[in-house]
């Protein structure tokens, strides 16, 4: 069982005391809820997907993977992250269907965040 994280203050990265290196993602998904619950408090329902989603993608997304490059994230760490932005996706189009979740993601033309770490992980290799 892993101790508490160690919290390193410049990156807001939490590093796990274990004989692997490893990181928390939890303080990033929870800055991420809590900005993404911010901005649909104050706009939610009057303004369009459209909008809610663009200030999601400017804001919140950069909230999430701040910092995440330098990290060895686990595949069950990126679904997580995935997870994250899907819980506000069935929140904005009011389902539960991962089908339709998946459907407005394509629509609008929205990235996963494990897809685009891959995409900056594999430009900073190159």
């Amino acid at each position: 069982m892993p101790s508490l994280p160690l919290r390193i203050l410049r990156l807001r990265l939490y590093i796990f005391r274990s004989t692997k290196f490893k990181c928390s993602i939890d303080h990033a998904k929870r800055a991420f809820y809590r900005a993404a619950n911010g901005i649909f408090g104050k706009v939610g329902r009057i303004a369009s997907e459209e909008v809610v989603l663009q200030l999601i993608k400017l804001k919140c997304i950069p909230v999430l993977l701040y910092g995440l490059e330098v990290c060895n994230l686990a595949k069950r760490d990126l679904q997580s992250l995935d997870f994250a932005v899907n819980t506000f996706f069935r929140k904005l189009f009011q389902t539960s269907n991962i089908k339709i979740v998946k459907e407005c993601q394509n629509f609008f033309d929205f990235v996963l965040p494990s897809v685009l770490l891959s995409t900056r992980m594999q430009k900073n290799l190159c």
